[in-house]
């Protein structure tokens, strides 16, 4: 007799499912830049440019979100539980292929491929919040996922360089791997199916793309996804920038850069934690306005005290752990806002929030030193730049007073 992989789904609590749908959200963001401190090293043992490894960033950012933007709406007509599986074997199978590659071309192309993979456990575990719960609870939910997925490309590289400690770059894409087939087991045992047939979106593709296009129809979807993709866009520029900001200008060691990563992490999840706590209690587009005004006055505070000639260290660090810690207020209540707007097509709108979110990501990693050179100053303005225009999409689209997303009952 043949048990169907949704006839027979497993029997969990939700502390349980929340834990599994945390590992799905914190896996693909890991290996977006965990094999970051080990770029020199891919460089010469594939006989490579470092043009051609940077490439290899950008190709799991750009797999993450065409995945997403497929995967979301697909998973509203098939259910969640399927792609879940086959999202989470793929993504062991094509960490191996990179830990095994022998040119960077199959590199390249494997990595892009590990992000189309990967991008199935953070869209697809946002849905099944979605279906599950609703409100205060979800929001909570959500709020966790948004808080280990905004901190994992921050730990990334630390935890990366640990493992570059006792082996090669390799042996991080091993880690990976190993990580995949620990997820594929616990959704075996551990993740139902959320979305029943009743309730499931025919027609395939074409369907799921004609309801993201409704949405994307909403101007408050679109301005939300903007606020949401701008604030991505300006941590992926802090992330790519601050190496060579805190080592090449201020002189920290690799060590002192790693604490100064995880002091900042530290922000965004303290940050995360308070939304937490205030949801329920503070109207969610409040807490995202407040999001938005730290990151923007931390960034402006920055780019002047550069400007008049203050350029040390202190300074700069306690103005980007500002910026981080208002992106920890900024993410889950954009991310909580976008799936409570689309919420009559949630795999849609997961999908568009993970598309917006690493796509602008792709374009921003780069801008810190597209004029040669990354320092202080052309950090900070990549990084106000996309703050500024999470702010204007703030006001005028997503337009925060009139409400959109709140919980029902919330004043």
């Amino acid at each position: 007799m043949t048990v169907s992989i949704d006839s027979a789904p497993p029997r969990t609590g939700t502390g349980r499912l929340v834990i599994v749908l945390g590992g799905l959200s914190a896996v693909s963001p890991f290996a977006i830049d965990m094999y970051a401190p080990g770029f020199p090293e891919i460089v010469t043992s594939l006989g490579t440019s470092r043009t051609s490894v940077q490439l290899s960033l950008t190709a799991c950012l750009f797999g993450l979100a065409v995945g997403q933007i497929v995967l979301g709406p697909v998973s509203d007509a098939v259910g969640r539980r399927r792609l879940l599986l086959a999202g989470s074997g793929m993504f062991t199978v094509f960490s191996l292929v990179c830990a095994l590659a022998p040119s960077i071309a199959v590199f390249d192309v494997a990595r892009l491929l590990q992000g189309i993979a990967g991008s199935a456990g953070i869209v697809i575990g946002r849905a099944v919040i979605s279906d599950q719960s609703t409100g205060t609870r979800a929001a909570r939910q959500l709020t966790t996922l948004s808080v280990i997925g905004s901190t994992a490309p921050v730990l990334a590289p630390v935890v990366g360089g640990l493992i570059l400690g006792v082996g090669s770059w390799r042996l991080v894409f091993v880690a990976l791997a190993v990580t995949g087939l620990l997820l594929v087991t616990a959704i075996w045992a551990w993740v139902p199916e959320s979305l029943p047939v009743e309730r499931r979106r025919a027609g395939g593709l074409r369907a799921a793309l004609a309801a993201m296009g409704g949405l994307l129809r909403r101007r408050e979807m679109v301005g939300y996804l903007f606020v949401m993709g701008c604030g991505l866009a300006a941590l992926f520029a802090y992330i790519s920038g601050s190496p060579f900001v805190f080592q090449g200008v201020y002189g920290l060691s690799p060590i002192g850069y790693g604490l100064v990563f995880a002091t900042n992490a530290v922000g965004t999840v303290a940050a995360g934690a308070m939304f937490g706590w205030l949801a329920g209690r503070v109207r969610l587009n409040s807490l995202l306005a407040i999001g938005v005004v730290i990151t923007v006055a931390s960034l402006i505070t920055l780019a002047t005290l550069l400007v008049i000639g203050i350029s040390t260290f202190p300074t700069t660090w306690a103005c980007l752990f500002g910026f981080t810690f208002g992106f920890g207020l900024l993410l889950p209540a954009s991310t909580t806002i976008i799936l409570a707007v689309g919420s009559d097509a949630p795999g849609a709108a997961s999908g568009m929030l993970g598309g917006a979110q690493f796509v602008l990501g792709a374009v921003a990693a780069p801008l810190p030193g597209v004029l040669g050179n990354t320092t202080a100053m052309s950090t900070a303005v990549v990084v106000l730049g996309f703050v500024l225009l999470a702010a204007v999409a703030l006001i005028t689209l997503a337009r925060p007073w009139q409400g959109h997303g709140e919980p029902a009952g919330q004043p």
